[in-house]
This record gives structure tokens, C-alpha cells and sequence, in this order.
């Protein structure tokens, strides 16, 4: 871990180092009550080597080194109890920023960057840290202040035996500097693994997923694919606990030299009249039952904390993401009146040779339904896009009542502008839920009018248990005609001053689009409307048409004028009449 991400995880820690502090105080206390009973081994082998020991101070003894014991232990509780609180607290902390950060991030990142990679950050990652913190943080620094304890009393009840027993350290420093970097570098690839397969169990067991593996046949195939990742999450993790292994092993090492040591050299200052046998044994029960245990403790608590480095890392790594969508501090709100500007602009998706939109300009009075029409990549969604700030012009302005929208509040501009995108998109919650998106505040009356408006009242009546009712994910207990309603009835709740309707009748049966047009012409009311058509006749009353090919605006005028110009617009609109002629449905 660098200096700079050590710094980092300081300050997250900082708001709870009170409380570290009194954990680190708690922990001292029990260190020293710990040393009770290593101290009262001399004093016990001392009264055992009397012709006639005293029962009595025995049994003090024995009555002391046990309290302390039970005291220690309550205390090593306490403290733990402690450090689980601010590692939770710690990791709330940095979940809500991860997510707050993620929801703010531009639509182009969201279409580059896979959810589950992003969920596994979150739940995985940030539950990684937590786990780590909460099991480690107490034994790390127990092992620590208990050594440092056992070392003070080891010097001053014998200094040539301490030196020689810290003389094996140096071995377990060396292979702690040497494979803690391995065990971090494992770890961290095998976090990314983890995003990969939550990433693709998330894409495949999703109602979605599932219904396209079975309608195709291949279950058995998205298995294999599985098989593949499941084996690599497999391999690295192994390569974690082999290396973690490796760094326990070191510390054994440790444990197993320095009694070795102790016995050898021990020995012949006790055989040279050096040491008393009390001494000794005191000696080494602080080395064997103190000092020893709290350095493997320390060490097999580093190499939790060197795989939650790794953690923290890719915890930083969603946080360092620039948003392409930032508000300027000096954006203003705005009571936005409806009138939107186009000047001059140019916009590219990164991975596209040929711009979305190019040199475009328009201009569309409040009040006024405009429509946006041209084939399939013309660029009528980036356009829409463009004004409601899901995405930003390389070139050029967009503005809301003269004002670029960049200069406008982000808070602001969503109330202004509201977005009935082409795919509706339902949350696994009830019916209420997701029309409240609309307006979180909706009075009862609010929201019945807002569903009579979308022509939806026969369906709440239908489900089992009305506005209550759990839609599933994405919405797959409602039809695709009832879906678009009820995102039609939250723009209802929303009332915003602009509205932005991405292809709403798209894909729907003709009885599907009669209902939605009816609620629509509620909805278009009194409001500046951009409607990108999918079906042509659905737009002879717009004010303003605008033609769209190739990220280029190559007519405008009104439906009826458009036609008598024969070009583009007559073009494509003539093959749709034709199209529903053929199958039958009114033009």
C-alpha cells in the first residue's frame, strides 16, 4: 500500500480515533494484567523450592494469576467490542460514498462499466474491509501493545536471554516485507475476479438473461462460461492462502527458535549461576505464553490487513473516477419557463469513428411539440440526451430559457426536464414505490389522478393487492403497453416544464399505443415536448418536425410541409404507411 492511499484510509479512520484510543488504553491495561501470572511463576517456583512451601501464599498465587487472567480477558472483549464498532462504522462510511459517487457518474459510464464489477465494489470490497477490520484491528493491536509489554519484561528479568531471542526475528521480518507484497497483489486479482463473477451471475440470473439462455437453448453453454470463471476465482484465490500461508509460516519460524534459543542459552546461565530457575521459568513463560503468541497474532492479523489493502484500493479506484457530469460552483437553479437551444453542437461517443451529432442547431419556443425523426442512428437520443445533461456537448451550447445548461444547478435541471425513456425501467419494489419516483411527496389523490391520467386505473384494480403490489424485476409481472403507463403516470407526478419522450409507443400492439396515446395527450399539456417517434403517424400534429441523418439536421418544418418537400421525412414516412397497410393497421 503507497503513502498516499495510507493517508487516505487515515482519514477515514480519523473521525473514530477516540475511540481507537480507548481501545488502545484497554488493550494496555489488559497487556500488563496478562504479565500477572508470567510474573508470579517465579515467585511460585521459588515458594515450591523451600523445604516448606506456604499453601497459603501458593494458593494467593495461583488466586491472582487467575483473576488477572479473567480480567485480561474481559478487558481484550471490551476492547474488541470496541474496534467492531468503528470498523463498521468506518465501512458505512465508505459504502455510501462508493454509491453516492456511482449514481452521479454520467450515463457514458454507466454504458462502459459493467453494474456487477460496481455491485462486487460495494457489497464484496467494502464487506472485505469491514470483515477485516473487525477481525484483525483488536488482534493487531493487542499482539502489538502485548509485545512490546513482554519485551519490557523480558529485559529486566533477564537481558542476555531477550537479545537472544529477538536475535530470529530479523528472519520473520524479512519474509513478512518479502511475501506481504505477494499476498496484497493476490489479493487484489483475486477481488477483481470476484467483480467479473458477480458482474456475469448478475447479466445471467437475471429474469432477462434467463429467458433469453432458455429460448436459445443455452444453459449449457452460459455453464461452461461459468465453469471458466468460477476455476480462475478459484486459482487466485488459492494463490491468496498460499501466500498467506507462506507469511503464518514465517512466524512459526519464530515460535519454534526462540523456545530453542531460550532452553540453550537459558540453560547455561542457570548451570553458570547466571540465573535463578525461577527466573528462567518466568522468562519463558513471558516469551512462550506472551511475547510468541502475540507476534503470530501479529502476523497472521498483517496478512489479513495486506489483502484488505487491496480492498481499499479498488475501493479508491471507483472513488478517483471523474464524473464527465459535474455542477460548476457557480450553477444557479432555475424556474425553467420551456424554451431549449441547440447552437453549433457537436457531440462523440468515445468508441464511434463518426460524431453523434454534428454542427446541430434548433431552437424550441415553450410550449411547443417537437419531434425528432430519422433512422436508426441519425442521433435523435443523443439530442435528447444533450438537453437533459445526461451527456455533454465536445462542441458547441445547450441552453434551457437562454441559460447554458452547465450553468445550471444539477438538482434544478432534473425538475425542469423529465425523461420517459424507451426502455422502462421498473424496480423490484410495489406499484406505489415506483410511481412515487415521480414525486416522492404524492398525496393519495395525486396519485390516483396521475393513474387515471395514464389510462392505468384497470390495472391497479387487477393486481392482488393494487398499489401494493410487487411488479418484480424490471417490471416483468406488467405487460410492456403497462409499464410504459406507469412511467408515463410518474412524469404525470413529476409535472415537469420540458418533457422528453424517447420512442414511448415503440414495440406495442396497436390497443397498447391507443391507451398510451390518450394518456400522452394528458401528459403533452401546457409543456415544451421533444417526442422521438418510432411511428411517423403519431406525429402529424407537431409543431415543429426535425429530421435528423447522420448526426445531422437535414430538414424541419411541419408534417404536412415536410411531405410536399418529398425528401427524407415523405421518404420514411411513405414506407411506414406502406408497412402498416400490409399488415393490416390503421395509418
Amino acid at each position: 500500500m503507497t503513502r498516499t492511499t495510507l493517508r487516505r484510509v487515515a482519514r477515514y479512520l480519523r473521525p473514530w480515533k477516540g475511540r481507537a484510543w480507548v481501545a488502545a488504553g484497554i488493550l494496555l491495561i489488559e497487556s500488563l494484567l496478562a504479565l500477572v501470572p508470567a510474573l508470579a511463576i517465579r515467585s511460585f517456583a521459588d515458594q515450591l523450592g523451600r523445604p516448606h512451601p506456604d499453601v497459603g501464599t501458593l494458593a494467593a498465587l495461583a488466586g491472582a494469576a487467575g483473576a488477572a487472567t479473567i480480567a485480561a480477558t474481559l478487558l481484550a472483549t471490551c476492547a474488541r467490542l470496541i474496534l467492531v464498532n468503528v470498523a463498521q462504522s468506518v465501512a458505512f462510511r465508505l459504502r455510501a460514498e462508493v454509491f453516492e459517487h456511482l449514481v452521479t457518474q454520467s450515463f457514458a459510464f454507466h454504458t462502459r462499466t459493467r453494474s456487477g464489477q460496481m455491485t462486487s465494489v460495494i457489497v464484496n470490497d467494502v464487506g472485505g474491509i469491514a470483515e477485516g477490520m473487525s477481525e484483525t484491528a483488536s488482534d493487531l493491536l493487542r499482539g502489538l501493545i502485548t509485545m512490546a509489554a513482554a519485551l519490557v519484561a523480558m529485559f529486566v528479568v533477564s537481558w542476555p536471554l531477550a537479545l537472544v531471542t529477538l536475535a530470529v526475528l530479523p528472519l520473520g521480518i524479512f519474509a513478512f516485507r518479502v511475501i506481504s507484497q505477494r499476498v496484497y497483489r493476490a489479493r487484489r486479482a483475486a477481488q477483481e475476479q470476484v467483480g467479473d463473477v458477480t458482474a456475469f451471475v448478475q447479466e445471467s440470473l437475471g429474469l432477462s438473461g434467463v429467458m433469453v439462455l432458455r429460448s436459445f437453448g443455452r444453459l449449457g453453454w452460459i455453464g461452461d462460461r461459468f465453469a471458466g470463471l468460477n476455476a480462475e476465482l478459484r486459482d487466485r484465490e488459492i494463490s491468496v492462502e498460499r501466500n498467506s500461508a507462506w507469511l503464518l509460516f514465517a512466524g512459526q519460524v519464530a515460535l519454534v527458535l526462540g523456545p530453542v534459543a531460550i532452553v540453550i542459552t537459558g540453560g547455561a546461565l542457570v548451570a553458570g549461576h547466571e540465573l535463578t530457575l525461577g527466573s528462567l521459568l518466568e522468562f519463558a513463560v513471558v516469551v512462550i505464553a506472551l511475547f510468541l503468541p502475540s507476534l503470530h497474532s501479529f502476523t497472521s492479523g498483517s496478512a489479513v490487513v495486506m489483502g484488505s489493502t487491496a480492498l481499499w484500493a479498488r475501493a479508491f479506484a471507483v472513488l478517483d473516477q471523474s464524473s464527465e457530469i459535474v455542477e460548476r460552483p457557480t450553477a444557479s437553479p432555475i424556474d425553467a419557463k420551456g424554451a431549449v437551444t441547440l447552437t453549433s453542437v457537436t457531440f462523440s461517443y468515445p468508441e464511434q469513428k463518426r460524431p453523434a451529432l454534428s454542427d446541430v442547431s434548433a431552437a424550441v419556443e415553450p410550449g411547443q411539440l417537437v419531434a425528432l425523426v430519422g433512422p436508426s442512428g441519425a442521433g435523435k437520443t443523443t439530442m435528447a440526451s444533450l438537453i437533459a445533461r445526461f451527456v455533454e456537448p465536445q462542441q458547441g451550447t445547450v441552453e434551457i430559457d437562454g441559460r447554458d445548461v452547465r450553468d445550471i444547478t444539477l438538482a434544478s435541471l432534473s425538475h425542469a426536464v423529465g425523461v420517459g425513456f424507451q426502455d422502462t425501467f421498473l424496480f423490484h419494489s410495489s406499484l406505489r414505490e415506483n410511481l412515487l419516483i415521480g414525486k416522492l411527496d404524492a398525496t393519495e389523490a395525486e396519485l390516483d389522478t396521475a393513474v387515471e391520467a395514464a389510462q392505468l386505473e384497470e390495472v391497479v384494480d387487477r393486481l392482488p393487492a393494487g398499489y401494493e403490489t410487487v411488479v418484480g424485476e424490471r417490471g416483468h409481472a406488467l405487460s410492456g403497453g403497462e409499464r410504459q403507463r406507469v412511467a408515463i403516470a410518474r412524469l404525470i407526478l413529476k409535472d415537469p416544464p420540458i418533457l422528453i419522450l424517447d420512442e414511448a409507443t415503440s414495440h406495442l400492439d396497436s390497443a397498447s399505443e391507443d391507451l398510451i396515446q390518450r394518456a400522452l395527450q394528458r401528459v403533452l399539456e401546457g409543456r415544451t415536448s421533444i417526442v422521438i417517434a418510432h411511428r411517423l403517424s403519431t406525429i402529424r400534429a407537431a409543431d415543429l418536425i426535425l429530421v435528423l441523418d447522420e448526426g445531422k439536421i437535414v430538414e424541419r418544418g411541419t408534417h404536412d410541409t415536410l411531405i410536399e418537400n418529398r425528401g427524407l421525412y415523405a421518404s420514411l414516412y411513405r414506407l411506414q404507411v406502406n408497412q402498416e397497410r400490409r399488415q393490416g393497421s390503421p395509418s
